[in-house]
């Protein structure tokens, strides 16, 4: 080799170095997270919850994920387009919200292979996407017990957003909570057909007030209930978080959920190479539901009982969908003996004993 191609083979060398040292130093780029929210992120509720655990997946990761979320996406069309574009965007997961969405995200999970997508409170799933949902009937349950040990008038009052299974078996097991303490309890309910709509929220709450309600909850996703029952001195259970700074003196308990956990969980999956698809359903005994802390007012007895129930919940030891039970129509929908199985509860069409009315379209 003659000195000149000696040189140059010598600068090549140290240039492939140097190349090969400054791309090994340099960062590596976040990996990007998308979320869909239904409504308002605000400063309670179902959204609020879920940006919680937004917040909680990028301080799991210190830096390594960033993510980005859009609020206030109708079901439907719009959050087919939004999706579509937090994928185009490059977001290696993506997390949809609200049950309206699942169609959406399989029409877009289709063209995008390469993207996990997760979607709450579905059942239909993908090669490239999964299915979560949390236990909310668990802590419904105890709330009804709360409910049942409390209430003079022995009726309550549920503002319920649309008549699907999730919120049908949530009307149903807090009826049944609050009848194994006060079995000639009453539970009444007034549809929204709306996800969050604070006025006609407000508006069913006083109406179920002025039937003779004297205990509150709701599926929906404002604080319109709570803030209704702490005006008329009325008790009530919050939902999705707690809502107890909105109700200081109405709030009881209530049903919180806990999705942070989880989502650090699934992205970790997915950036091991290790993500499958799934069906997640957890409850009290995996953390993604709990009991909010107890008002003021709640008893030390009745606080006591709670707890108990809600331990053997959690241990498997107790379920509120355990027979014998019919529904309201009197056909027997769980044999003695028996626990309501998942795949039933998921198709879950029909009132318990002690719901007043009938359900919509039955």
């Amino acid at each position: 080799m003659n000195r000149k191609n000696l040189v140059r083979t010598t600068l090549g060398a140290a240039a492939a170095l140097v190349a090969a040292s400054l791309t090994a130093a340099a960062p590596k780029a976040p990996v990007k997270v998308g979320f869909v929210y239904v409504g308002p992120v605000g400063n309670a509720g179902w959204t609020y919850q879920h940006d919680l655990a937004r917040k909680q997946l990028e301080k799991d990761f210190k830096g390594k994920v960033t993510t980005t979320f859009v609020e206030n996406v109708p079901e439907g069309a719009d959050s087919e387009r939004v999706i579509r574009e937090m994928a185009r965007g490059g977001c290696k997961v993506v997390f949809t919200t609200s049950f309206g969405y699942m169609n959406p995200t399989l029409a877009v999970a289709k063209a995008f292979p390469g993207t996990v997508f997760m979607h709450a409170t579905g059942y239909k799933t993908a090669p490239n996407v999964g299915i979560y949902n949390a236990r909310f009937y668990e802590c419904r349950y105890l709330n009804g017990v709360v409910a049942g040990r409390m209430t003079k008038s022995h009726v309550a009052g549920i503002v319920a957003a649309f008549p699907i299974p999730e919120v049908v078996m949530g009307i149903n097991a807090f009826t049944r909570g609050m009848r194994s303490v006060d079995p000639a309890a009453k539970v009444k309910v007034i549809w929204t057909n709306s996800w969050f709509d604070p006025g006609k929220e407000r508006e069913a709450a006083l109406t179920l007030i002025s039937q003779g309600a004297d205990m509150l909850t709701h599926d929906t996703d404002s604080t319109a209930v709570i803030q209704a029952a702490e005006e008329k001195g009325v008790g009530a259970f919050g939902y999705n978080s707690d809502e107890a700074p909105f109700g200081p003196h109405a709030q009881l308990t209530g049903t919180v959920h806990l999705w942070g956990d989880f989502y650090t969980k699934t992205v970790k999956a997915v950036l091991a190479g290790t993500w499958k698809t799934e069906n997640v359903w957890g409850g009290l005994n995996k953390g993604m539901v709990a009991l909010a802390p107890f008002g003021p007012s709640v008893p030390k007895d009745v606080q006591a009982q709670v707890l108990k129930l809600r331990d053997q919940i959690s241990a498997g030891k107790l379920h509120p969908f355990t027979g014998p039970f019919t529904d309201q129509d009197g056909k027997e929908r769980v044999p003695a003996g028996k626990r309501i199985s998942d795949e039933d509860l998921d198709k879950m069409n029909y009132y318990v004993p002690g719901v007043d009315g009938k359900m919509p379209n039955s």
